[in-house]
């Protein structure tokens, strides 16, 4: 979950944001998918968000892990 938590740095001034990295930072969660189970439903409208332009940009570096990181969180969101 480290592009994750990369990725959410760059919003680090949205309350959301802070909000959903302090679950990541103090919930030590085993995988992605016990992390997203743990998000409310405006948690999880804003990381979608978040990860549609995140991962429009790792497409466009072609850094196809941390494509592949946030692409498996933004597909548990569904």
């Amino acid at each position: 979950m480290n592009y994750l938590r990369e990725s959410l740095a760059n919003y680090s001034e949205n309350d959301m944001c802070q909000k959903i990295d302090k679950k990541l930072e103090t919930e030590g969660y085993k995988n992605e998918a016990e992390f997203v189970r743990n998000l409310d439903e405006e948690e999880m409208a804003y990381l979608d968000s978040v990860l549609e332009k995140e991962l429009s940009y790792a497409r466009s570096v072609e850094n196809d892990i941390r494509v592949k990181e946030l692409t498996d969180v933004y597909e548990l969101l569904f």
